[in-house]
């Protein structure tokens, strides 16, 4: 009765293998049957994406993306890519995709109009200076009488006003892009940024510029967690979730991260 039992559990485990190899976890939930539609930035940057072309599967997130793809039981044939602003994409309402892709923060306020993946990546806080500030130390205490930026709708914010607590109130900006060019002005000092994309616009956007420190991603009680944006209460989510649990199982998650972000190590902790 038991080996009985016991080949019956074996055949359904192996069932449900074949059916989440096979794709069938997403089989009725997606925009397109049998296509996957992935949204990203636009433009993208490295190192999330290279070369604006998630297409390639290059770049952390564009290869995170069709790891995922696969796991689900999609070919990369399969996976289309658009393109959205950022705060278009944390609106509530119908969307034009399956997933976003653009280092979604997983916060409880925007949780309650959109939904989210299970974390991909803890992404530390890096500091990133203009060229007049490129002197400071990695410290608190200097930190805080620099001249801060920061975009209004992102996590950075909070963080600003809990850990490092500025003299001076903040200046909000709608886009990373603005935040940019008012460093690149010198017209602020500072602004915060997940390491990754804190050294691509060091390295590539903002000439003279410097990454002084980073904080450690437990560095606050609520770490920067980078979650899929879905529609809220898109019944695709619990596919999603298995396959990052799976891929967090076998490695190949953290296998991603060490191919294209290990450039983000030898930046300082602040103290």
């Amino acid at each position: 009765m038991s080996k009985t039992l016991s080949l019956a559990a074996l055949s359904i485990a192996l069932m449900t293998t074949s059916v989440f190899a096979g794709g069938h976890c997403a089989a009725g939930k997606t925009l397109t049957e049998g296509t996957l539609t992935i949204a990203t930035g636009n433009p993208a940057y490295y190192p999330w994406v290279l070369d604006d072309a998630p297409e390639s599967g290059q770049g952390f997130e564009a290869a995170v993306a069709y790891a995922m793809a696969e796991e689900m039981g999609f070919a990369a044939d399969d996976v289309v890519w658009v393109r959205s602003s950022f705060d278009e994409a944390i609106q509530p309402g119908a969307k034009n995709f399956d997933l976003n892709m653009q280092q979604y923060s997983i916060t409880p306020e925007r949780d309650q109009v959109v939904d989210f993946s299970v974390p991909y990546f803890t992404a530390p806080m890096a500091v990133l200076v203009s060229p007049g500030a490129v002197d400071t130390p990695p410290t608190l205490e200097a930190l805080r009488d620099l001249k801060w930026g920061a975009v209004g709708s992102t996590t950075a914010v909070p963080q600003l006003a809990a850990i490092i607590q500025p003299t001076q109130d903040p200046l909000l900006y709608g886009d990373n892009a603005d935040v940019n060019a008012a460093m690149s002005a010198n017209q602020i000092d500072a602004a915060l940024f997940d390491l990754p994309t804190a050294l691509f616009l060091s390295a590539v956007m903002i000439e003279g510029s410097k990454v002084i420190g980073q904080f450690a991603p437990d560095a606050s009680d609520n770490p920067d967690q980078f979650g899929m944006l879905m529609e809220e209460g898109n019944p695709l989510k619990a596919c999603v979730d298995e396959a990052l649990a799976a891929m967090t199982q076998s490695g190949e998650l953290a296998a991603i991260e060490a191919q294209w972000l290990q450039d983000t190590t030898g930046v300082p902790l602040i103290q």
